[in-house]
């Protein structure tokens, strides 16, 4: 048994020649693993056969608080990458005693999107960006 908080969830983005390792994120949206359905009717009605489909995976949001002196300075350089940066996402689950357990989840893909903190000068609430990681990818490390 686990709760949704019981994760880790790490993302590095590389491109123009350099990797950085943007650290934890607080959410994680998305990554299911799906496929297209085919199937064929033979004739004399027979039963129908499932032929299966191309497996594909479901795009990745991540996002986090927005700290000023972390995330600021990266906005430009990530806003670059968009369309074109390689992401990796680990997604590992965690005991209720804060240990990540072997063979996390990792997602590879390129940056499709770069959503900085909305605005509302009437809120206290938590400013939070994200990225969406359009999937290519999801294995389990071992």
């Amino acid at each position: 048994m686990s709760r949704e908080d019981q994760n880790v969830v790490t993302v590095s983005v590389s491109y123009g020649g350099g990797t950085l390792d943007l650290g934890i994120f607080d959410g994680f949206e998305g990554g299911e693993i799906d496929s297209s359905e085919k199937k064929f009717n033979p004739g004399g009605m027979q039963r129908t056969i499932s032929l299966g489909g191309r497996k594909t995976v479901g795009n990745v949001t991540v996002s986090r608080l927005y700290d000023l002196a972390r995330d600021h300075p990266l906005m430009g350089w990530l806003a670059g990458g968009v369309g074109r940066a390689d992401v990796t996402v680990i997604k590992a689950s965690m005991t209720i005693d804060e240990v990540a357990i072997a063979a996390p989840l990792v997602y590879r893909g390129k940056l499709k999107t770069l959503t900085p903190p909305t605005h509302d000068s009437e809120s206290d609430d938590a400013a939070m960006w994200e990225m969406e990681i359009s999937s290519a990818t999801m294995t389990q490390a071992a």
